[in-house]
């Protein structure tokens, strides 16, 4: 599978930054043998009334617990952003080149960052990968297979050419304690060539990944216009505008 991404059959983005892209983290079984590698994830947003659209579902190869998962996430978006006004967008997210089932809510924080990412028109670092669930609040949640998660990207890096020191992985605080790394990751990340960082909100992801602070409301419920949640509350608000204008409009 590294070979495989290395040579460009599966595309994985370990530079440079993405809008609605994320490198998300999955754990895959093969007999007994048990690794990790990294997954890219997609989110595109358009005027609607749909909300979020799981293609995994649509299309009978997400889980019930993966699709659980977008529901969270669809949770999270409308207590953020649809206090004063309906959610008018449409937002199709899937997992790129994955021909089998899904399963599991690990990759909910990366469709949430690909999501906002996408809303907001703020690209996304490539250089790191994402593993996490997370809750209706925008909260961190513990996932299994962690260290392998880590390794998984770490040797997908390696692959791509020389470790540039940028490169490395996000997971939630909770899961510290399962950090057991293979002894040459841990030396990369002791010699602050790979990173793992721990992280306990959505708010702390998105920062990380897009250098945009994500913005708290202020008294009247409004987030800062350069903030990450500013920019997608503006583009939900001209997104209902539009449907709003077209349904006045005579036929």
């Amino acid at each position: 599978m590294r070979d495989a991404i290395a040579r460009g059959l599966i595309t994985i983005d370990t530079t440079g930054s993405v809008v609605g892209q994320v490198n998300a983290l999955t754990v895959r079984e093969s007999g007994d043998h048990t690794f990790g590698a990294p997954s890219r994830v997609t989110a595109r947003a358009s005027i609607g009334r749909i909300g979020v659209s799981n293609i995994e579902r649509d299309v009978e190869l997400g889980g019930p617990i993966q699709q659980k998962g977008v529901l969270v996430l669809q949770g999270f978006l409308a207590g953020r952003f649809a206090r004063h006004i309906p959610l008018s967008f449409n937002c199709s997210i899937t997992f790129e080149q994955s021909y089998g089932g899904v399963e599991g809510d690990s990759a909910s924080m990366a469709e949430l960052i690909a999501v906002l990412s996408d809303l907001a028109g703020v690209p996304v670092r490539q250089d790191i990968a994402i593993t996490g669930s997370v809750d209706q609040r925008g909260r961190t949640q513990p996932v299994g297979g962690v260290p392998y998660k880590i390794e998984g990207f770490f040797r997908t890096c390696q692959a791509a050419g020389a470790l540039t020191g940028t490169q490395g992985v996000v997971i939630p605080t909770a899961n510290r304690a399962n950090v057991v790394l293979h002894e040459d990751v841990a030396d990369a990340v002791t010699a602050g060539q790979f990173h793992v960082w721990e992280a306990a909100s959505v708010d702390e992801v998105i920062e990380l990944l897009t250098g945009v602070a994500p913005g708290a409301t202020n008294g009247a419920g409004n987030y800062p216009p350069d903030s990450i949640y500013g920019r997608v509350m503006a583009q939900l608000e001209t997104f209902d505008r539009v449907l709003w204008e077209r349904a006045r409009a005579p036929s």
